[in-house]
């Protein structure tokens, strides 16, 4: 199935690292990846139906240091949906002035929920379909922008009657946090001062990040696999929802 990568932080922060070493694992999810950073109300989305390994998107965001608060990327090993852009997580819909970036990682059997007529997906693939639903009924329980523990009820009332179908994890964010919800696999990590040197799994790779941050910055990165060696990752249990509000875990 896919990969999932998200980053929440309290200062604007660079993505190059852990993305490199995300990228590599493209070798077996070649079916297209996508990257998603907030900037304010703005959002800066790349998407491309080739594989991270070979996208020249990929080598770009590779070199380009883009610094954002709230970033959320996907490489996809497609299991309902055909290779294409309209499949390539993650997707972008407007709800209540802001936009919310979504991505999933699983397979939802039989999931045809029934849309209204603000949220229908564009492609084809299952990951869309839920997404939007998530859009429509958090439309429908909330007249405008509510808090982000009320948000974080709702949401938790309503994963489960999409993780009923089958494997549901998932990354989700409108700029202001990071919600994860875990199925089978999603792992996070807290980072702050002091910071220490960290040691890529997937590739021959390291940084001292005492050397580009200050004391007060924090970051929380959460992927499927854990991206280092040696640091304390954190595994979330099957159905369990966290968000990450700067660079910290707050539910």
């Amino acid at each position: 199935m896919c990969q999932l990568l998200g980053l929440n932080a309290n200062t604007p922060t660079d993505l190059v690292f852990s993305f490199t070493g995300f990228a590599h694992r493209a070798v077996e999810h070649r079916d297209g990846f996508g990257i998603a950073f907030f900037e304010g109300a703005g959002l800066r989305l790349f998407v491309d139906h080739q594989s991270a390994a070979e996208s020249p998107v990929a080598a770009m965001i590779r070199h380009y240091p883009i610094r954002s608060r709230h970033i959320v990327t996907h490489i996809r090993k497609a299991t309902q949906g055909r290779v294409a852009l309209e499949n390539t997580h993650p997707f972008v819909r407007e709800l209540w002035g802001r936009y919310w970036v979504f991505a999933h990682n699983g397979n939802l059997v039989d999931y045809r929920p029934k849309l209204h007529a603000g949220f229908h997906p564009v492609g084809d693939t299952d990951s869309e379909r839920a997404f939007c639903w998530l859009m429509q009924e958090l439309a429908k329980n909330h007249a405008r922008m509510p808090s982000i523990p009320d948000l974080t009820q709702t949401l938790a009332e309503l994963a489960p009657q999409i993780a009923r179908h089958g494997t549901f994890n998932f990354l989700l964010s409108q700029g202001e946090a990071l919600w994860a919800h875990c199925t089978t696999r999603l792992h996070y990590v807290l980072r702050r001062h002091p910071f220490a040197d960290a040691q890529l799994q997937d590739a021959d790779l390291t940084v001292d990040f005492a050397e580009h941050t200050t004391p007060q910055d924090r970051v929380a990165v959460v992927v499927t696999e854990p991206l280092t060696t040696n640091e304390a990752w954190v595994a979330l249990a099957p159905g369990e929802l966290a968000v990450f509000v700067d660079g910290d875990r707050i539910g």
